[in-house]
């Protein structure tokens, strides 16, 4: 945590929401990418650990995943993305600001293939390999299971094949790793995703900037999802039509100039879309015009 102390030193300046992100990986990805398309402007370095923003009062330490959730209690950093998996782990005490959706995965008990599973107790008297002991324990304790746990930090799914453990609690995201070393999944203890972490104790300051990202990332996620349609719809179907189309509120509805026909705007989930448009089209509905939205503001 040495660094984390320079970054204290270094990142004094007032009026900045300080955020840290993860240094590397599909983490700090997802993270810089939902950054930029909520308009803030991050310059970027090779091995640059601070950043400050170009267009927007925030600050970006880079920091290693698992020093996060202490930078933000210790108040080096305001706000933190980190995986939940990680914020459980440490016990620090930070409040999620935001969930976000990405980086999703889950923390499960593992078992050899061939091994009959009969329950939770089939963990007694076991010996458990886990870079994650605290939600372990936390987990055992709730369902009274007396096991041995043992912590390992790198490739813990090859414990069970050379000896070391009689099973494992690790991170699951596709399973195709656990198949791979013979082993199988049984319990899943905690569903994960990336969240937004803050302090709680920030100034009135702080927080007004901190809603103000919040704000700008959840009309980032709300417009993923959703599709703006445009179609042209004879008026005598316009009430069959309008009611296939909710919109935020209800679709914008205009006259062509061709009597008899209006132009009508809305939007809609993409898992709906197909069912949708058929519908549309069965009621008549031509010219359908689908767009993709880019932010969506309430």
């Amino acid at each position: 945590m040495v660094g984390l102390f320079l970054f204290k030193q270094k990142s004094n300046m007032e009026g900045l929401l300080k955020i840290a992100i993860q240094t590397k990986g599909r983490l700090n990805e997802d993270s810089l990418k939902l950054i930029d398309e909520s308009g803030i402007k991050l310059p970027l370095g090779t091995r640059k650990l601070i950043s400050i923003a170009a267009n927007f009062p925030m600050e970006a330490l880079f920091l290693r995943d698992d020093d996060i959730p202490q930078a933000v209690a210790m108040g080096v950093a305001d706000v933190g993305i980190v995986g939940e998996n990680e914020m459980l782990e440490k016990m620090e005490n930070v409040v999620v600001a935001k969930r976000l959706g990405f980086s999703k995965c889950r923390l499960s008990l593992a078992i050899p293939k061939d091994d009959e599973y009969t329950g939770i107790e089939y963990f007694n008297g076991k010996k458990i390999a886990t870079s994650y002991p605290e939600i372990l324990k936390d987990y055992f304790r709730t369902n009274n299971i007396a096991a041995e746990i043992h912590v390992i930090t790198g490739s813990v799914e090859i414990a069970p094949g050379i000896g070391l453990a009689d099973a494992i609690f690790d991170i699951v995201s596709s399973g195709s790793t656990l198949v791979s070393n013979r082993l199988k999944e049984v319990e899943v203890v905690v569903k994960s995703e990336a969240v937004l972490v803050a302090n709680p104790n920030l100034s009135e300051a702080k927080k007004a900037i901190l809603d103000e990202l919040i704000f700008r990332m959840e009309s980032v996620q709300r417009a993923e999802k959703k599709k703006y349609i445009l179609l042209n719809a004879p008026n005598d179907k316009l009430a069959e039509i309008e009611s296939y189309l909710p919109g935020m509120k209800s679709p914008t509805v205009m006259p062509l100039a061709e009597e008899g026909w209006s132009s009508v705007h809305s939007v809609i989930d993409e898992k709906d879309f197909w069912e949708i448009i058929g519908k549309l089209k069965a009621a008549g509905a031509t010219g359908i015009l689908v767009i993709p939205i880019e932010k969506m503001i309430f």
